[in-house]
Protein backbone atom coordinates (compact mmCIF):
# COMPACT_ATOMS: atom_id res chain seq x y z
CA UNK A 1 0.00 0.00 0.00
CA UNK A 2 1.57 3.49 -0.80
CA UNK A 3 2.17 5.66 1.85
CA UNK A 4 0.04 8.72 2.05
CA UNK A 5 1.64 12.01 0.85
CA UNK A 6 1.07 14.27 3.78
CA UNK A 7 1.41 12.79 7.72
CA UNK A 8 1.57 14.46 10.85
CA UNK A 9 3.41 14.61 13.67
CA UNK A 10 4.75 15.54 16.41
CA UNK A 11 8.56 16.92 16.91
CA UNK A 12 11.15 18.91 19.16
CA UNK A 13 13.62 20.54 17.47
CA UNK A 14 17.27 19.45 18.00
CA UNK A 15 18.97 21.09 15.34
CA UNK A 16 19.03 24.26 12.64
CA UNK A 17 21.07 24.56 9.80
CA UNK A 18 20.58 27.33 7.04
CA UNK A 19 20.17 26.11 3.35
CA UNK A 20 19.64 28.33 0.63
CA UNK A 21 18.91 31.96 0.73
CA UNK A 22 15.80 31.18 2.77
CA UNK A 23 15.12 27.78 3.70
CA UNK A 24 16.34 25.77 6.63
CA UNK A 25 16.93 21.89 7.43
CA UNK A 26 15.56 20.96 10.81
CA UNK A 27 16.70 17.83 12.63
CA UNK A 28 14.11 16.70 14.86
CA UNK A 29 12.81 13.96 17.25
CA UNK A 30 9.54 12.08 17.19
CA UNK A 31 7.35 9.47 18.45
CA UNK A 32 8.64 7.62 15.35
CA UNK A 33 12.07 8.13 15.64
CA UNK A 34 14.62 11.32 14.35
CA UNK A 35 14.90 12.75 10.87
CA UNK A 36 15.75 15.87 8.87
CA UNK A 37 12.81 17.77 7.27
CA UNK A 38 13.28 21.30 4.98
CA UNK A 39 11.32 24.18 6.32
CA UNK A 40 11.10 26.27 2.74
CA UNK A 41 11.04 30.24 3.16
CA UNK A 42 11.16 29.77 7.10
CA UNK A 43 13.66 32.72 7.10
CA UNK A 44 11.94 35.23 5.67
CA UNK A 45 10.45 37.79 8.24
CA UNK A 46 6.91 37.14 6.65
CA UNK A 47 7.23 33.79 7.57
CA UNK A 48 4.50 32.27 9.72
CA UNK A 49 6.15 29.08 10.71
CA UNK A 50 9.48 30.57 12.44
CA UNK A 51 8.06 31.06 15.44
CA UNK A 52 7.18 27.55 15.42
CA UNK A 53 10.23 25.93 14.42
CA UNK A 54 12.89 27.29 17.36
CA UNK A 55 15.02 24.93 18.80
CA UNK A 56 13.76 22.62 21.50
CA UNK A 57 9.86 23.58 20.59
CA UNK A 58 7.33 20.87 20.92
CA UNK A 59 5.54 21.48 17.74
CA UNK A 60 2.93 19.75 15.64
CA UNK A 61 3.29 19.34 11.89
CA UNK A 62 2.14 18.78 9.15
CA UNK A 63 4.79 17.34 6.50
CA UNK A 64 4.80 16.64 3.24
CA UNK A 65 7.20 13.42 1.81
CA UNK A 66 9.93 14.84 -0.82
CA UNK A 67 11.88 12.85 -2.99
CA UNK A 68 15.22 13.65 -0.97
CA UNK A 69 13.91 15.72 2.38
CA UNK A 70 10.28 15.83 3.67
CA UNK A 71 8.82 19.25 4.05
CA UNK A 72 7.05 20.93 6.65
CA UNK A 73 4.10 22.68 5.34
CA UNK A 74 2.38 23.46 8.21
CA UNK A 75 4.10 24.26 12.09
CA UNK A 76 2.42 24.91 15.26
CA UNK A 77 3.99 24.97 18.54
CA UNK A 78 2.70 23.44 21.77
CA UNK A 79 5.46 23.74 24.21
CA UNK A 80 7.89 26.56 22.93
CA UNK A 81 10.52 26.33 26.56
CA UNK A 82 10.70 30.05 26.59
CA UNK A 83 12.94 30.50 29.93
CA UNK A 84 15.65 28.40 28.07
CA UNK A 85 16.01 31.00 25.73
CA UNK A 86 17.13 33.68 28.59
CA UNK A 87 19.58 31.76 30.66
CA UNK A 88 22.12 30.66 28.85
CA UNK A 89 23.61 27.77 30.99
CA UNK A 90 20.13 25.79 31.07
CA UNK A 91 19.81 26.34 27.13
CA UNK A 92 23.38 25.09 26.87
CA UNK A 93 22.54 21.81 28.73
CA UNK A 94 20.05 21.50 26.36
CA UNK A 95 22.01 21.68 23.58
CA UNK A 96 24.49 18.98 25.30
CA UNK A 97 21.14 16.96 25.44
CA UNK A 98 20.48 17.45 21.95
CA UNK A 99 24.26 16.94 20.86
CA UNK A 100 23.94 13.24 22.10
CA UNK A 101 20.36 12.44 20.97
CA UNK A 102 21.70 13.31 17.24
CA UNK A 103 24.64 11.02 18.11
CA UNK A 104 23.07 8.27 19.96
CA UNK A 105 19.75 7.63 18.28
CA UNK A 106 18.71 5.72 15.05
CA UNK A 107 16.92 7.20 12.42
CA UNK A 108 13.66 6.43 12.51
CA UNK A 109 13.66 3.95 15.09
CA UNK A 110 10.97 2.03 16.58
CA UNK A 111 11.40 2.93 19.90
CA UNK A 112 11.61 6.73 18.86
CA UNK A 113 8.64 7.12 21.38
CA UNK A 114 10.54 6.35 24.40
CA UNK A 115 13.07 8.74 23.70
CA UNK A 116 11.30 11.25 22.66
CA UNK A 117 9.28 11.75 25.70
CA UNK A 118 12.65 11.22 27.92
CA UNK A 119 14.10 14.43 26.01
CA UNK A 120 10.88 15.98 26.42
CA UNK A 121 10.74 15.62 30.35
CA UNK A 122 14.53 16.84 30.36
CA UNK A 123 12.89 19.93 29.02
CA UNK A 124 10.58 20.54 31.28
CA UNK A 125 13.06 19.65 34.14
CA UNK A 126 15.33 22.25 32.78
CA UNK A 127 12.67 24.91 32.45
CA UNK A 128 10.95 24.24 36.28
CA UNK A 129 13.83 22.60 38.35
CA UNK A 130 16.09 24.43 41.02
CA UNK A 131 18.84 22.11 39.54
CA UNK A 132 19.34 21.64 35.86
CA UNK A 133 22.21 19.60 36.50
CA UNK A 134 20.84 16.65 37.98
CA UNK A 135 18.19 15.75 35.63
CA UNK A 136 20.79 15.44 32.94
CA UNK A 137 22.75 13.30 35.16
CA UNK A 138 19.47 11.38 35.18
CA UNK A 139 18.88 11.85 31.62
CA UNK A 140 22.40 10.56 30.64
CA UNK A 141 22.28 7.24 31.95
CA UNK A 142 18.75 6.94 30.56
CA UNK A 143 19.85 7.69 27.02
CA UNK A 144 22.61 5.30 27.51
CA UNK A 145 20.11 2.51 29.04
CA UNK A 146 18.09 3.02 25.53
CA UNK A 147 20.98 2.98 23.76
CA UNK A 148 22.05 -0.49 24.56
CA UNK A 149 25.30 0.94 26.36
CA UNK A 150 23.93 1.03 30.06
CA UNK A 151 26.97 0.70 32.51
CA UNK A 152 26.87 -2.00 34.89
CA UNK A 153 27.35 -0.18 37.99
CA UNK A 154 25.85 -2.96 40.75
CA UNK A 155 28.73 -6.07 39.83
CA UNK A 156 32.08 -6.18 38.55
CA UNK A 157 32.23 -6.27 34.83
CA UNK A 158 35.43 -8.48 35.31
CA UNK A 159 34.39 -11.20 37.79
CA UNK A 160 30.80 -10.76 38.15
CA UNK A 161 30.71 -10.16 42.19
CA UNK A 162 28.59 -7.52 43.76
CA UNK A 163 30.49 -4.45 44.16
CA UNK A 164 30.63 -3.39 47.57
CA UNK A 165 30.62 -0.09 49.54
CA UNK A 166 34.03 1.13 49.11
CA UNK A 167 36.55 3.09 46.58
CA UNK A 168 35.95 0.98 43.15
CA UNK A 169 36.94 1.43 39.26
CA UNK A 170 35.20 2.60 36.61
CA UNK A 171 36.53 1.28 33.23
CA UNK A 172 34.91 3.26 30.49
CA UNK A 173 36.04 0.57 28.39
CA UNK A 174 34.56 -2.28 29.90
CA UNK A 175 31.59 -0.53 30.81
CA UNK A 176 30.85 -0.53 34.35
CA UNK A 177 32.45 -0.89 37.94
CA UNK A 178 35.39 -2.95 38.39
CA UNK A 179 35.57 -4.05 42.14
CA UNK A 180 38.75 -3.47 44.01
CA UNK A 181 40.86 -6.47 43.59
CA UNK A 182 40.31 -6.29 39.21
CA UNK A 183 40.43 -2.62 39.34
CA UNK A 184 43.47 -2.26 41.50
CA UNK A 185 45.99 -3.47 38.32
CA UNK A 186 43.95 -2.72 35.40
CA UNK A 187 44.71 -0.03 32.98
CA UNK A 188 42.88 2.84 31.81
CA UNK A 189 40.65 3.01 34.73
CA UNK A 190 39.60 5.42 37.44
CA UNK A 191 38.83 5.12 41.12
CA UNK A 192 35.37 5.97 42.02
CA UNK A 193 34.28 7.46 45.54
CA UNK A 194 31.41 5.44 47.77
CA UNK A 195 29.07 8.77 46.84
CA UNK A 196 29.15 8.72 43.16
CA UNK A 197 28.92 5.34 42.80
CA UNK A 198 25.54 5.44 44.82
CA UNK A 199 24.51 8.23 42.81
CA UNK A 200 25.17 6.93 40.08
CA UNK A 201 23.23 3.67 40.63
CA UNK A 202 20.22 5.73 42.33
CA UNK A 203 20.30 7.96 39.31
CA UNK A 204 20.36 4.82 36.76
CA UNK A 205 17.54 2.98 38.89
CA UNK A 206 15.05 5.92 39.66
CA UNK A 207 12.52 7.48 37.58
CA UNK A 208 12.35 11.13 37.32
CA UNK A 209 10.03 12.26 39.98
CA UNK A 210 11.96 10.64 42.45
CA UNK A 211 15.26 12.53 41.36
CA UNK A 212 13.99 15.66 42.02
CA UNK A 213 14.49 15.30 45.67
CA UNK A 214 18.01 14.78 44.99
CA UNK A 215 20.63 16.65 46.67
CA UNK A 216 24.67 16.45 45.64
CA UNK A 217 27.33 18.19 47.28
CA UNK A 218 29.23 19.86 44.45
CA UNK A 219 32.40 17.52 44.34
CA UNK A 220 29.95 14.57 44.48
CA UNK A 221 27.97 15.71 41.32
CA UNK A 222 31.72 17.16 39.92
CA UNK A 223 32.58 13.63 39.87
CA UNK A 224 29.56 11.67 38.38
CA UNK A 225 29.53 14.46 35.81
CA UNK A 226 33.09 13.41 34.69
CA UNK A 227 32.59 9.69 34.84
CA UNK A 228 29.73 9.63 32.74
CA UNK A 229 31.44 12.40 30.45
CA UNK A 230 34.25 9.83 29.90
CA UNK A 231 32.15 6.74 29.34
CA UNK A 232 29.29 8.89 27.39
CA UNK A 233 33.01 9.93 24.79
CA UNK A 234 34.02 6.75 24.74
CA UNK A 235 31.22 4.92 23.41
CA UNK A 236 30.83 7.93 20.73
CA UNK A 237 34.52 7.44 19.80
CA UNK A 238 34.72 11.54 19.71
CA UNK A 239 34.53 14.40 22.06
CA UNK A 240 31.11 16.14 23.11
CA UNK A 241 31.53 19.44 21.26
CA UNK A 242 28.90 20.88 23.76
CA UNK A 243 30.20 19.67 26.83
CA UNK A 244 33.55 21.80 26.45
CA UNK A 245 31.68 24.70 25.65
CA UNK A 246 29.45 23.81 28.69
CA UNK A 247 32.73 23.70 31.16
CA UNK A 248 33.69 27.04 30.11
CA UNK A 249 30.61 28.51 30.06
CA UNK A 250 30.35 27.43 34.00
CA UNK A 251 33.63 28.96 34.46
CA UNK A 252 33.13 31.69 33.46
CA UNK A 253 29.91 32.05 35.61
CA UNK A 254 31.72 31.32 38.49
CA UNK A 255 34.64 33.95 38.00
CA UNK A 256 32.41 36.22 37.12
CA UNK A 257 29.81 35.42 40.46
CA UNK A 258 33.46 35.70 42.45
CA UNK A 259 34.37 38.72 41.26
CA UNK A 260 30.98 40.13 42.17
CA UNK A 261 31.27 39.28 45.43
CA UNK A 262 34.43 40.46 45.93
CA UNK A 263 33.05 43.66 45.03
CA UNK A 264 30.26 43.67 47.28
CA UNK A 265 33.34 42.94 50.35
CA UNK A 266 34.96 46.00 49.51
CA UNK A 267 32.35 48.18 49.36
CA UNK A 268 31.82 50.42 52.43
CA UNK A 269 28.29 52.27 53.48
CA UNK A 270 27.68 55.69 52.94
CA UNK A 271 28.27 57.69 56.22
Amino acid sequence: MPQERLYRTEAIVLRQTDFGEADRILSLLTPRGKFSAIAKGVRRPTSRKAGHLELFARTNLLVARGRNLDIITQAEASEAFESLKTDLLRFTYACYAAELIERLAQEEEDDGGALFELLLGLLRWLERERDPAVGLRHFELRLLDGAGYAPQLFTCVSCAKAITEQVNYFSAEQGGLLCTECGASAAGVRAVSVNAQKVLRYLQKREVVEVRALWLAPATHAEVESVLLDYIEHVLEREVKSATFLRRLRLDLQRLAAGEQSSASVERPKT
